[in-house]
């Protein structure tokens, strides 16, 4: 930052430094220009760091000037966030740490073997980028300055056997990485701080040579901030925007220090989506911020980034013998320092790497042995199926895929509409056909539709002694109107009290049946064939307008409902082998109670799949960890 003094606020000297950790998302990946043994590596990651994992963090770290001072130089707060780094990288899924620039306060050829000395201890644990400061190398020059002691400690040689390195350029002060992190590739920018025309063309090569590849910008001066923590861009940033980021989709978040006190804010770019800017600087804090971090929790499946900023330093020390001013430095949470970003990634991403989804998958190849009875919506199951929003008629026939002859049959219930049952190409995206039903049911009166087996279908009197897994798609409509509360999901019809069963809530309910309650609870109740009880399964409040998957597994002696692969709390204990069976038919869209349906299911169903054993999640119909 600049040391001259100077009544314009962008011109004061912003002191020390701060991290990030950033967990990425996304959904497809995309190709980079490394040589084939460097993406290889990169794809796998190094140690326990995982690549596939929909959680991940980047390390920032910025202005740690105030630590390397000539003599008054303590690299030890740097390597205690170091140690951290290393130790926690795991545990966090840390796949990067780049610093924003300022690692010294004079950039002699002391403080910089100092700082270097000391970034080797993330040598060969976490991979990082360092770029320069003002204070590294002659404020008065851009990229184009020639030697420095700075660039002989921290130039393209440094970064040369990090898996994640793809290149710098030619002067050697702007670099780039590519992380493999949650399943995609991702590109790092880190730029000088005042980059050349010729610069900025190789920043622009970097980028077209990556159109796939959502970028992060690094740099020293991009913005600054009032003290209210809204931020502008600065002289420099508003070049860098005008000249790179606005032009570039695939920059989504730009990164800076120089400045205090931190602070952020969300530019929109030519292409019409946000460009998050954030300015992460501690050095007026305690202790030259004590090498200060600031954690992105990237979580692609709740599409959010979650910051915090802490000090590892002082987390470390005992907390009976730490200083006042490092206990109220420990973590900070202001709005500027802990905070959380939705970003829908595949949404912001689609114009320059939209998801492909995958291609559906046959009946053949989702068929294991033991499977009874296989429905689905496409063409494979239903021959009329392929107009969205055609009412699906009465008597149309949907096919068992297993070849069991377990055919179901559709019928309205109540005189119930048309539009009661109708087609849709809308579909889970891990679902094998890419199709579903639309069943509008509701109370008030009764209306729905249904598909039932015929009365003599093996399925009818299928007891399950062995155990069975039984998976659907559904997805409940956003907004979620009127009252549904008890509506079936899919059931066998006849009495519980006809097979003998004598603990339930009441002998006329079904002997098996999947409902939702009226504060959106999943339920399965089952009469099993083996007990006189009734164990049943209740998970959380599910969502609306979202696909979810569910399954419920029984091994034989208990049953494990799931939900999207994750095992619910409420499944009971109680012992439970098989389903007592009445030779009645089995049911999708409704629940019967003393051989009535009432009110059909409300939302859309997609494929549907009974196997007579126990299957683990990585073999359900969209396969889990």
């Amino acid at each position: 930052m600049s040391t001259t003094g100077n009544q314009n606020r962008l011109d004061r000297r912003a002191l020390l430094q701060a991290a990030v950790v950033i967990p990425a998302a996304g959904a497809a990946a995309a190709a980079f220009d490394a040589a084939p043994a460097r993406a290889a590596e990169a794809t796998r990651g190094s140690g326990g760091f995982d690549t596939a994992s929909p959680r991940f963090a980047l390390a920032v770290l910025p202005d740690t000037q105030y630590l390397f001072d000539a003599d008054s130089s303590d690299p030890e707060p740097l390597r205690a966030t170091f140690r951290y780094l290393t130790a926690e990288r795991d545990e966090a899924n840390i796949a990067f740490m780049t610093h924003l620039g300022d690692v010294t306060e004079h950039g002699t050829e002391q403080e910089i073997e100092l700082a270097a000395d000391t970034f080797r201890t993330l040598d060969g644990a976490v991979p990082y980028s360092v770029l320069a400061g003002n204070h590294d190398i002659r404020s008065s020059t851009d990229d184009q300055r020639g030697d420095s002691a700075y660039l002989t400690a921290f130039g393209p040689k440094r970064y040369a056997s990090m898996p994640t390195f793809r290149g710098a350029s030619p002067d050697g002060y702007n670099s780039y990485h590519v992380l493999r992190a949650a399943g995609r590739d991702w590109l790092i920018l880190a730029l000088d701080w005042r980059v050349s025309d010729k610069g900025m063309r190789w920043a622009q090569g970097v980028l077209d040579a990556h159109p796939t590849l959502p970028a992060i910008l690094t740099t020293h001066d991009i913005a600054w901030s009032d003290d209210d923590g809204t931020a502008q861009l600065s002289g420099h940033g508003q070049r860098l925007w005008d000249g790179l980021i606005r032009g570039n989709d695939q920059i989504f978040l730009a990164l800076g220090g120089h400045y205090w006190p931190p602070g952020r804010t969300v530019l929109t770019n030519d292409a019409d989506n946000d460009v998050h800017v954030h300015i992460t600087n501690y050095q007026d804090r305690y202790y030259g911020g004590a090498g200060m971090i600031r954690l992105y929790g990237f979580d692609l499946v709740r599409k959010v980034i979650d910051v915090e900023t802490f000090s590892p330093w002082f987390l470390d020390r005992d907390p009976q013998k730490r200083a006042p001013l490092a206990a109220e430095t420990i973590e900070l949470t202001g709005p500027t320092d802990r905070f959380s970003m939705s970003i829908d990634f595949d949404e912001r991403f689609k114009n320059f790497a939209p998801v492909v989804p995958p291609k559906p998958r046959p009946a053949s190849a989702v068929m294991p042995r033991g499977t009874v009875a296989y429905w689905r919506f496409d063409a494979s199951g239903i021959p009329a199926a392929g107009t969205a929003g055609a009412p699906v008629t009465d008597g149309t026939v949907v096919r068992d895929l297993s070849g069991n002859g377990n055919d179901l049959s559709v019928s309205r219930l109540h005189s119930s509409a048309a539009d009661a049952l109708t087609w849709s190409p809308d579909h889970h995206l891990g679902q094998p056909a890419h199709a579903s039903l639309r069943f509008d049911g509701g109370k008030g009166p009764d209306r729905g539709a249904v598909l039932r087996t015929s009365p003599g279908a093996a399925l009818n009197s299928e007891k399950f002694p062995h155990g069975y897994t039984i998976e659907t798609f559904v997805r409940l409509p956003e907004p979620f109107e009127g009252d549904h509360s008890w509506m079936g999901i899919l059931s066998w019809e006849g009495r519980n009290g006809d097979a003998g069963k004598t603990t339930g809530w009441s002998p006329l309910e079904p002997t098996c049946s999947l409902n939702l309650s009226p504060e959106r609870f999943l339920q399965f109740v089952v009469y099993p064939h083996r007990q006189d009880a009734d164990p049943t399964s209740w998970s959380h409040a599910v969502p609306i307008g979202r696909w979810m998957h569910i399954a419920v597994v029984n091994d034989g002696h208990r049953t494990t409902m799931y939900v999207d692969g994750s095992k619910i709390a409420r499944n009971p204990s109680q012992p439970s082998t098989g389903i007592a069976t009445l030779g009645k038919p089995f049911v999708i869209g409704a629940t019967q109670f003393d051989e009535r349906f009432g009110q059909g299911f409300y939302g859309s169903i997609g494929d549907t799949r009974i196997v007579n054993h126990a299957l683990s999640p990585r073999h359900f119909l969209t396969p889990f960890k």
